[in-house]
């Protein structure tokens, strides 16, 4: 029997966002940055893959994990040629990068990362198609397909999926993208991390799911929050963690305590499958 690394089989979807909360709770925009770049660095140290949506704004996370996946390699097992990195970028996104630039892109990723460029309809489509019908603008609308659709692939393509951060307002989309994303785990009966004590969306998500009790915090005033009614603490639970172990999860700001919950949660999770291939 060879080798396995413990996560090797797994797709991690991360979902994060600047928070308008961090100044308040005493934090700086860099905070946010290390706590996704050390937990993606132990979650590639264990053999995970991670599934990213992103815009490939210059200093943009998306950048920032391309960086780390080319300083640290994904602890694949023997054999396993898969990129670290499945990188969902949604129509209107692609459409506004300059044709060269996206080429170059996918030229330099080749065996870091997978880039899945996407249609309106979140089907994968050829650079050259996309040249072919690239319009001036977007719609309102036109961006709230897109999003939602991309989303939709995102999750079908994770095993689990990690949240903090996120924006409430100037969001494009039917609702903040960290609510969409989270509320797609939940539909999908998928592991889900809720990081709350960076504020923002998650913090939200985190409070109307159980897991946070802020006495006196305002009910989301974001689209779409009233979709989160029929879930709660229990469907959090299907994270390998205990409703307690959740709760800390979802108010720490010690990135060490929550990459050890991550992946407590995760191994705890894996331990059924291992059981079942002795």
């Amino acid at each position: 029997m060879s080798y396995r690394e413990p996560l090797s089989q797994c797709a991690i979807a991360i979902s994060v966002s600047d928070s308008p909360d961090m100044a308040g709770l005493g934090l700086a925009p860099e905070h946010l940055r290390d706590a996704m770049t050390e937990i993606a660095r132990h979650l590639l140290a264990m053999g995970a893959r991670l599934v990213y949506g992103g815009d490939l704004r210059v200093n943009g996370f998306t950048k920032l994990l391309f960086e780390l996946v080319a300083r640290h390699r994904r602890d694949a097992d023997i054999g396993d040629q898969r990129p670290a990195i499945l990188n969902f970028l949604a129509w209107p996104v692609a459409a506004s990068i300059p044709p060269e630039d996206l080429r170059r892109l996918v030229s330099d990723l080749r065996g870091l990362a997978t880039l899945h460029v996407l249609d309106r309809d979140g089907g994968d489509i050829p650079l050259d198609a996309l040249d072919a019908q690239r319009p001036t603008s977007f719609s309102a609308d036109d961006w709230a397909v897109a999003l939602t659709a991309m989303r939709r692939r995102l999750t079908a393509a994770s095993h689990a999926r990690i949240v903090l951060g996120g924006r409430v307002q100037g969001f494009k989309g039917r609702m903040p993208g960290i609510a969409e994303e989270a509320l797609a785990a939940l539909e999908a009966g998928q592991p889900l991390y809720l990081m709350g004590g960076f504020g923002g969306c998650a913090r939200d998500v985190a409070i109307m799911l159980g897991a946070l009790n802020i006495p006196g915090a305002p009910r989301p005033g974001w689209p779409e929050a009233a979709l989160f009614q029929g879930f709660g603490l229990p469907d959090l639970q299907k994270n390998g963690l205990t409703a307690d172990e959740n709760r800390t999860l979802a108010r720490t700001v010690h990135v060490d305590q929550a990459i050890a919950l991550i992946l407590r949660g995760l191994l705890r999770l894996q331990q059924p499958a291992q059981a079942d291939e002795a």
